[in-house]
């Protein structure tokens, strides 16, 4: 499917990536290599994939603060997400990228959702995220 859908900038910034679409939350404290950009809960349907350098689609983070602070080790160490798209506001995402753009100069665009939008992403989706919220879709190149 191509198309464009528009969502709410948390954190405004532009990427380009593959997809990597998951519809269970994750914990990234315990379920995110920072060193390695793979998701490592062995409970999570995405368990195994590398999210480094893609766009990110989970519903939300389940957990507590250590998101934070696994994602901020992700962006030090180039293992994070190109951006990360949700369904609502993400204190704990958004704080990351904020944190990571003052320390690093390197933040992540956090965008959400409707879940009607998030529910038509799909993994063999290239998609560019736009400062202002707007999501171009496209197929992967063969």
């Amino acid at each position: 499917m191509a198309g464009v859908i528009h969502g709410r900038p948390l954190v405004p910034g532009a990427a380009s990536g593959p997809a990597l679409v998951g519809r269970e939350p994750l914990s990234l404290w315990g379920g995110y290599d920072f060193h390695s950009g793979e998701i490592i809960d062995p409970h999570h349907p995405l368990h195994g994939r590398v999210a480094a350098g893609r766009i990110l689609a989970i519903p939300y983070t389940k957990g507590s603060s250590t998101t934070t602070e696994v994602l901020l080790e992700a962006v030090r160490a180039g293992t994070a997400p190109a951006a990360i798209l949700t369904t609502g506001i993400d204190s704990y995402f958004a704080l990351a990228s904020i944190v990571a753009e003052e320390m690093y100069g390197e933040g992540i665009p956090i965008v959400a959702l409707s879940t009607e939008d998030f529910d038509s992403l799909r993994d063999d989706q290239w998609i560019d995220v736009a400062e202002d919220g707007r999501i171009e879709i496209h197929p992967l190149p063969r």
